[in-house]
């Protein structure tokens, strides 16, 4: 299952995006969809056996912008 990174920031979802394709999680920018109700616009899609890692990418990073992880329509 897909799962989106939602960000209230465009910059923020970009660096985000770089920051799990440097550590090998294959990931793309998306629209946010209007149901999150939240955001720039853009998030960050990658699948859900990659959650733990992404999580491990968001803690060392200082994204103030992040609100939550996207999951079939709600938030994790």
């Amino acid at each position: 299952m897909t799962v989106l990174a939602v960000f209230r920031s465009r910059a923020q979802s970009l660096d985000f995006l770089s920051a799990l394709k440097a550590a090998g999680v294959p990931a793309q920018a998306v629209s946010t969809p209007k149901e999150a109700g939240v955001g720039c616009g853009v998030s960050v899609k990658f699948e859900e056996n990659m959650l733990f890692r992404a999580k491990g990418v968001l803690a060392r990073r200082p994204y103030s912008s992040f609100a939550g992880f996207l999951r079939g329509g709600g938030f994790l």
